[in-house]
């Protein structure tokens, strides 16, 4: 497994990141995996070299955090050995404190995220959303409460429009604060608005890109086709997939399986090898229901794509509306 630096900061993390969602509640969303079934799959990212894993308080009501406290520290010896980053914002209870990123909410979310993941402290916490409620400069100065205690290593950001990101870091650098080092944004290759604006943003600033949904909830990996056929139970079950991509991406998923029919590769691996060529991405957020899921990911960070290979791939794109904000 390579290593690369997250962004201009000193922490380094494996070339993927292993997204914990998958692992919960079945009662939840059907495609989630209880912990004696979660547990092969993180031991198998844990055997390829991947020390990078991402969760948030709210996957599974929590129940994901638990899991991967639970895990890493069976499958690590040291934890200073993996990175682990989880993320507040979205609701945790039915009281009006308790969502957002306001400095009652953050306070209270890091201290119940560090409970549930059985550690001291995260190596890096990520606001979710943008808190259109509460004034960024409390949440940035609270952020760097957070860092100044101990309780997390580094800070970072989810999906935003890139003058909310911006705005963030003049806001904490103008007071003396803690900066984001990381932007978790939705990119792949059927979703490249981030390429706008966000991308260059990050690139000019040493920011880190982690990009989630990195095989379009698993569009590029063949899990569904034109016709509506669905492979999976997730593809099955995730209406969200459907509002959020569109039968126009099914010229650049024919892309994708054209160029791994080339290489004899598996789609996931070539769309992986796409992303991972960016200059500006740290590593991707990779979810794994199997453990040929980190096998694939895993590869893919040795596939070097041509620069034709590149632009077949990249032709069919259209623009989207954006998406994942919210």
């Amino acid at each position: 497994m390579d290593f690369r630096r997250l962004g201009s900061s000193g922490l380094w993390i494996s070339r993927i990141g292993l997204g914990m969602m998958s692992y919960g509640d079945g009662r939840t969303r059907e495609w989630h995996l209880l912990e004696d079934r979660a547990e092969p799959i993180v031991r198998r990212a844990v055997e390829s070299g991947i020390t990078f894993f991402d969760t948030a308080d709210m996957y599974s009501d929590g129940r994901t955090e638990e899991i991967t406290g639970r895990l890493l520290a069976k499958l690590f010896t040291n934890r200073d050995d993996y990175v682990l980053a989880t993320k507040v914002f979205f609701p945790m209870g039915e009281g009006p404190n308790d969502r957002g990123l306001s400095r009652k909410h953050v306070l209270s979310a890091i201290e119940a995220s560090l409970r549930r993941l059985g550690t001291d402290y995260v190596d890096l916490y990520q606001i979710h959303r943008w808190d259109y409620e509460t004034p960024i400069a409390e949440t940035m100065g609270v952020l760097h409460e957070v860092v100044q205690a101990g309780k997390a290593r580094y800070i970072g950001a989810s999906s935003m429009f890139a003058w909310q990101f911006a705005k963030a870091q003049q806001v904490a650098q103008a007071a003396g604060w803690t900066r984001f080092i990381s932007m978790q944004n939705h990119y792949n290759l059927v979703y490249r608005e981030e390429e706008r604006e966000m991308i260059p943003l990050c690139g000019d600033q040493g920011v880190g890109v982690i990009p989630y949904s990195p095989l379009a909830r698993g569009l590029l990996a063949g899990t569904r086709d034109r016709g509506g056929v669905r492979r999976s139970v997730r593809s099955g079950t995730d209406p969200l997939a459907d509002e959020m991509y569109d039968e126009c991406d099914f010229d650049v998923v024919d892309a994708v399986r054209d160029v791994a029919a080339g290489r004899d590769l598996p789609p996931a691996q070539v769309a992986l090898a796409w992303l991972t060529s960016k200059q500006t991405v740290s590593a991707p957020i990779v979810g794994a229901t199997r453990e040929g899921h980190v096998d694939d990911a895993v590869a893919a960070v040795d596939v070097t794509l041509t620069a034709e290979e590149v632009a077949r791939l990249e032709a069919p794109y259209r623009p989207h509306g954006v998406l994942g904000h919210h």
